[in-house]
């Protein structure tokens, strides 16, 4: 797209265009899908530098040589995800923890910076990694407030999530970054999308999706991808071309595909979100619920400053414990019990049981994820079927929860 420097666009101008800059001079209206696995090189001596380049992070300069290097579908992808964040580029992978990864051997550097600042609440899959030792990195966990007072010589790297995965915990990210000085702060921005949240205008280095969830939005591909400087970018790309963490052509395809239609599905599935936290956190059968768009959960007015809006996914605890959120899940008819978020269908997981059950038994007691606890992430249902099914689902959790109750009802 060819920036117009007469005004701002909307995020929904933008998101339409994002990526799709070579089309006119391709001669065509819709990106095209790259499925090749390798590339002509008649001219030995230009290939040469073009596998130099891309061998260290760089773009092609000329052949883009094999599809582990480069693939153009791939790169509009990442293009339109860099505009959507406001970044100078930004670099795709298989999945989400495939960026993870990357991004942590990145901030390595060969090993000289193998300290990492985790702060916790985070992705279940994330926490587990940098628990386990798999990558033989020095994780210190800690929280927003305390991270400044672990920084070491060869703290390499900070990682954090806002909204907090699952419990929706909130981290202001300038000030956060501002604690940091020059460690550089990767941001989870997987709840909020970058049509909520920008985390690298507010001093994060990194921008990280599971593209996945609402990115893909259909349930239908895996992919992870990092907004950032053209540094960074170079030194994740190396990291990619190393291990062959690479997006399949056709799964960048149906994530640059579905850009155009983000800001709406975010929009519509955040209207919903909002009158079912609402609902639910007046309903006698729920002890808590966690969403930022609910009075007094956002204390330090991060909504409106750090967010254009408070997202689609919540956490609720069920009265009754695990037996009774057991009992919910198995009873709703339209909302799915099933891992992940974002998608255009209601999803329902229950934490500590599966996203979290790799993270300590104390972690997950420190951070309030409960037995009772069930996160929810809102689809483009109609609200008032979704409240029907949730519910119906709840009065079958009260029979576990309260059973003399409700056989005298």
């Amino acid at each position: 797209m060819k920036p117009d420097t007469r005004r701002p666009l909307a995020d929904t101008t933008r998101a339409v265009h994002a990526g799709r800059h070579d089309l006119a001079e391709l001669g065509l209206h819709a990106p095209p899908i790259d499925l090749s696995s390798t590339y002509p090189t008649p001219d030995l001596e230009a290939a040469g530098l073009s596998m130099g380049s891309l061998g260290a992070g760089g773009r092609p300069k000329g052949s883009f040589i094999y599809s582990r290097m480069h693939n153009p579908t791939v790169a509009r992808f990442e293009d339109g995800i860099a505009e959507l964040e406001g970044a100078e580029a930004a670099v795709a992978f298989g999945s989400g923890m495939a960026a993870i990864t990357a991004a942590l051997l990145a901030a390595a550097d060969n090993g000289k910076r193998r300290h990492v600042l985790a702060v916790r609440p985070l992705y279940g899959g994330t926490d587990h990694l940098l628990e386990a030792g798999t990558l033989g990195l020095d994780v210190t966990f800690t929280d927003a407030a305390h991270a400044a007072e672990h920084i070491r010589p060869d703290t390499g790297l900070a990682i954090a999530e806002t909204p907090g995965n699952p419990t929706l915990d909130l981290v202001d990210i300038r000030a956060l970054a501002t604690r940091l000085g020059d460690v550089p702060l990767m941001l989870d921005n997987t709840f909020s999308t970058p049509i909520l949240q920008n985390p690298l205008a507010f001093g994060a280095a990194l921008a990280l999706h599971s593209a996945t969830k609402a990115i893909g939005g259909h349930g239908d591909v895996l992919a992870g991808v990092i907004a950032c400087s053209e540094a960074w970018a170079e030194r994740l790309r190396k990291v990619r071309v190393l291990t062959g963490a690479v997006l399949h052509p056709l799964a960048a395809y149906l994530l640059h595909r579905g850009l155009p239609t983000l800001p709406l599905r975010v929009r519509a599935m955040q209207a919903t979100a909002q009158v079912l936290a609402e609902r639910l956190a007046a309903h006698p059968g729920i002890s808590r619920v966690l969403f930022p768009g609910l009075r007094g959960a956002d204390p330090n007015g991060l909504l409106g400053r750090q967010m254009r809006g408070p997202g689609s996914i919540m956490a609720f605890e069920v009265e009754g414990g695990i037996e009774a959120a057991a009992r919910m899940m198995k009873t709703l008819q339209i909302v799915t019990p099933a891992v992940s978020l974002g998608s255009t269908d209601t999803l329902i997981q229950h934490p500590a049981a599966l996203t979290h059950r790799s993270v300590s038994e104390a972690a997950r007691r420190a951070e309030g994820i409960t037995g009772g606890l069930l996160r929810l992430s809102v689809g483009l249902e109609d609200v008032e079927d979704l409240w029907h099914d949730l519910e119906t689902g709840l009065a079958a959790a009260a029979e576990v929860a309260h059973p003399a109750e409700m056989a005298k009802a």
